[in-house]
């Protein structure tokens, strides 16, 4: 089913510091997961498989893989008026670049005169998840909302780490706190968990546009949806519900994946998301072929796993393992690899993150390590093993203790 009442825009250009330095070359979006997906891949299968195709990208900061993986892997049919289309940053309004949230739906607003849709969907583009969002859209609908924010319940004493929505009895938005210092509000009739906004939204089309001008004009706004809009729109008494991202269901979903949101916005949540993918039955299932998880495809042969001699046995336990991949003579265990990895005989990897054409030299031991693309690891090298030598190396080491070898590094 086709919904053509609504505009997608996914917010897409965020820098990503915290999992610097992955996003040296890259936008946060555009990180690979999940071995031969990127981070925006899930919300924008969210959408699409949800029944959305009038979808516009936001994106701004060193977007370029970014842009080329939305252009090849995302062409949907522009014969049936559906879209998925690149809307990098214009200064169509002035010389700035994005200046917030809301600056960047402002800058774009030509997008939603030009379209008239009833409904705009704002949505991040750097969070894993699954989602049906035609649900989201009916329960807007259902309630008359002027404003729908997606929440998730978490315990109360992670609240400082998230903007805490408070609600009435009937869901109602009462208050918004951005990462409070001091115990928040918690769920009505639940005094253990509290609200975490997603930054996932849907505006009727005319209060978005009123309020975008209306913020557009305050010199001191920080142009942002938390900050700035929501706490303007609560003023004027609109209606603003909060939607309960555990009530949402999809196609197929296990009771592991009930409520699964992850924000894997630094090195140790990361490592940790792609380490959950590998469990018997995983929290975020990627093999459904009830809500499939598209991607650019690539043209490469299958994986292959050869050697079986002593010691030289070529061999994978508990991992992903990409096409076009070669284990020859090496040995995997908990371990995600993006296409084109190499692991050379007599290695062991463990624990770790292997993106597109990296490739392991003989001898060679890695622990609990994230290796970007492009680099080669000489034979007899360990990473992982010593986080002390692996700085003098120059390479990142997270509080977590996941090293990290940059894109192209010269070992």
């Amino acid at each position: 089913m086709s919904i053509d009442d609504a505009l997608v825009m996914i917010l897409a250009g965020g820098e990503g510091k915290r999992l610097y330095p992955l996003t040296k070359d890259r936008a946060k979006p555009a990180v690979p997961f999940g071995g031969r997906y990127r981070i925006i891949d899930f919300v924008l299968n969210n959408f699409i498989n949800s029944g959305f195709f009038k979808i516009k990208v936001l994106t701004q900061y060193k977007s370029d893989s970014l842009n080329k993986h939305i252009t090849r892997g995302w062409a949907l049919s522009p014969f049936l008026n559906q879209y998925v289309d690149l809307a990098p940053a214009q200064m169509r309004t002035g010389s700035d670049w994005y200046r917030g949230t809301a600056d960047a739906i402002y800058q774009n607003v030509f997008h939603i005169t030009d379209e008239e849709p009833d409904y705009v969907c704002i949505f991040g583009g750097d969070h894993v998840y699954k989602m049906d969002v035609s649900q989201m859209l009916d329960v807007h609908k259902k309630r008359g909302a002027d404003l729908s924010i997606s929440a998730i319940p978490i315990p109360v004493d992670e609240a400082s780490e998230f903007g805490i929505i408070e609600v009435d009895e009937n869901w109602r938005l009462t208050n918004f706190v951005e990462k409070p210092q001091f115990r928040p509000k918690t769920i009505p009739g639940n005094d253990k968990m509290c609200l975490a906004s997603m930054g996932n939204y849907i505006f009727n089309r005319e209060v978005l546009l009123d309020a975008l001008n209306q913020d557009e004009k305050i010199q001191s706004s920080s142009h942002d949806f938390g900050k700035n809009i929501i706490p303007m729109l609560l003023n004027e008494e609109k209606k603003i519900y909060i939607y309960n991202f555990n009530d949402n269901k999809f196609p197929g979903m296990t009771d592991a994946e009930r409520g699964y949101w992850m924000d894997v916005g630094s090195i140790d949540a990361y490592w940790q998301a792609n380490m959950d993918l590998l469990k018997y039955n995983p929290e975020l299932n990627l093999y459904s072929k009830e809500w499939p998880i598209r991607t650019f495809n690539y043209n490469y042969p299958p994986a292959k796993f050869v050697w079986e001699e002593g010691d030289r046995v070529g061999m994978a336990t508990n991992s992903m393992v990409s096409e076009g991949c070669i284990v020859s003579g090496g040995s995997l265990s908990r371990c995600v690899l993006s296409p084109e990895v190499r692991i050379n005989s007599f290695s062991q990897v463990e624990e770790s993150i292997l993106m597109e054409n990296v490739e392991i030299g003989r001898y060679s031991k890695i622990r609990k390590a994230i290796i970007d693309k492009n680099v080669k690891v000489p034979p007899n090298t360990m990473i992982g093993y010593d986080k002390e030598e692996d700085l003098k190396r120059g390479f990142h080491v997270s509080a977590g203790g996941v090293t990290v070898v940059p894109k192209g590094a010269i070992l």
